[in-house]
């Protein structure tokens, strides 16, 4: 208690999406709970990935989510130390520089085959080294390995590289340095030199843990900790940066906030919380159980704690909506109304009673001459006379009240909304998964799964009381689920953007469904259990 030290070291090449979320997390809650340290150290040894606004990108992300380091370092801190440490592996034997291409030696260390420069002696190794860091013509094709064991079952063992050249500017560092540290070599010193007690690691490298405490043991720095913790898999979910930044490039998304995105910002933007990911994290703890996990459990979570709180509007597909005129309403009459029947803590909205009201397309067309139905916040109506045009379809309804009529005894709930003059626009995205395939296996080109249809857009005809909600704000539509605000009404005869949230139902985020009157029925399923 008080002496544990953790730390999170993301690379500023891209931003954080929930994986990182959840080495963050666990990282704070261990370094917390035993009243230690977390230090949010940026493994920044690539200057040809690495950005400030990846920098910034994350110490905002890391705020949104609650963590807060005690102390912000870069490993490009350390590099003077990394490189003299580097310098005396070479001196000690434990290290040499090769020349071999990149290839060749991929090919040679699967193979268990030493390199033709494993044998040579200390001094040509430290004459190398130094044409490396003087970047000339020659010390440019060579890079730093270590020296461990060429026929090692475990092939991270066989003398990885350690060091590279890199002319890149860095983003902090400028110019300055030409050969920058690997992860191998730099994250197990840096850890070692700060004080880390505790590197939590996700299981990927767990093979590499080998490679980490001989690196500590090699450099005679003070001893870590190592704990596993099973990566984060999500089905149809895209974690790599390389593959993420694809989609960026070719303008298939918005940008890395894209609400499609497994970033942290881009799972903010549809509507998760923080409070569910972090209650979800944390419900998995550390533990080493590799699984594939299904999204529908994190966004299940997320309604658990969304549908006490969120308000209720109404919204109607536009294309759709059929006029239902009553025929005993001669004036138009306002009412209030809970905008959460269950959470009066959230106020009442104004719903006007009009002589027509829209009902949905789908609904109308379900409706029986003489049935009668209820409507919602409303009561009872019979429909007296149905309207269809030469397709079928059913074009307009005529009715009439009867509200001393049992809700009970209806099959038919109907949403409805006033018909009025200044009408309010608004636009609802639904999401499917980027991919089609719920696991690429190795091999696999994900190009060949990118989903076509993984957003649509249905104009819709909205609840007047939605030009009071602001930016960010989330809601539920009756019958259609969760949503959040993404454009608020900010003027008169401006659209209001709704994102879809997942509800945990797998319906509702494998594919998107192209016919709105499909995700209505469904919603009335739902409803209806």
């Amino acid at each position: 208690m008080g002496n544990v030290c953790t730390r999170f070291p993301p690379e500023p090449s891209g931003y954080l999406h929930i994986g990182h979320a959840k080495a963050a997390l666990l990282n704070d809650y261990y370094a917390r709970h035993y009243q230690g340290k977390l230090i949010i150290r940026f493994d920044d040894t690539n200057p040809s990935k690495e950005k400030v606004e990846y920098v910034d990108a994350i110490l905002e992300d890391l705020a949104t989510l609650g963590v807060k380091p005690d102390q912000i370092s870069y490993t490009s801190d350390f590099f003077d130390r990394i490189l003299q440490i580097a310098e005396q592996l070479i001196k000690d034997g434990s290290a040499y520089v090769d020349g071999t291409p990149a290839e060749q030696m991929k090919k040679e260390r699967f193979d268990g085959i030493e390199s033709k420069y494993r044998k040579e002696s200390v001094e040509v190794n430290l004459q190398r080294w130094k044409e490396m860091l003087d970047f000339t013509e020659t010390g440019r094709t060579f890079c730093l390995r270590a020296k461990i064991d060429m026929k090692n079952k475990n092939k991270c063992l066989r003398d990885p590289a350690i060091a590279r050249c890199n002319a890149t500017p860095h983003h902090k560092t400028g110019t300055k340095y030409k050969v920058y540290p690997l992860y191998d070599l730099a994250c197990p010193i840096v850890d070692s030199l700060e004080g880390v007690t505790h590197a939590l690691r996700s299981s990927e490298y767990h093979d590499r843990n080998a490679l980490y405490n001989w690196v500590l043991q090699a450099t005679k720095v003070k001893h870590v900790h190592i704990t596993d913790f099973s990566r984060l898999n999500f089905g149809f979910t895209l974690m790599s940066k390389r593959k993420l930044q694809w989609f960026v490039d070719q303008k298939e998304v918005g940008g890395w906030d894209d609400a499609r995105f497994p970033t942290i910002r881009g799972m903010l933007r549809r509507g998760l919380t923080v409070e569910a990911l972090r209650e979800f994290i944390l419900a998995q703890g550390a533990s080493k159980s590799l699984t594939l996990m299904e999204p529908e459990k994190l966004w299940a979570v997320n309604k658990k704690i969304i549908d006490p709180i969120v308000p209720r509007y109404t919204a109607i597909a536009q294309s759709n909506a059929v006029v239902l005129t009553l025929t005993d309403v001669s004036s138009v009459q306002h009412k209030s109304v809970p905008r959460h029947k269950k959470n009066p803590d959230l106020g009442n909205k104004v719903v006007a009673y009009t002589p027509q009201i829209y009902l949905e397309g789908i609904d109308a067309a379900s409706i029986e001459q003489g049935e009668e139905v209820t409507l919602m916040d409303w009561g009872n109506a019979i429909i007296d006379h149905i309207e269809k045009g030469a397709d079928g379809k059913v074009t307009a309804l005529k009715g009439h009240l009867h509200l001393e009529g049992s809700v009970k005894t209806t099959k038919k709930k109907l949403t409805w909304l006033p018909v009025v003059e200044d009408t309010t626009k608004v636009t609802l995205v639904r999401f499917g998964y980027l991919i089609t395939k719920k696991k690429l296996e190795e091999g696999d080109d994900f190009i060949q799964f990118v989903n076509p249809n993984s957003r649509t857009e249905t104009p819709a005809i909205g609840d007047l009381n939605l030009r009071s909600i602001r930016k960010g704000d989330r809601i539920q539509l009756e019958r259609r689920g969760y949503f959040i605000c993404d454009q608020a009404y900010t003027f008169p005869n401006s659209t209001i953007v709704l994102f879809e949230t997942p509800d945990g139902h797998s319906s509702h985020s494998i594919s998107v469904l192209t016919d709105d009157a499909t995700h209505q029925k469904e919603g009335k399923k739902e409803d209806h259990k």
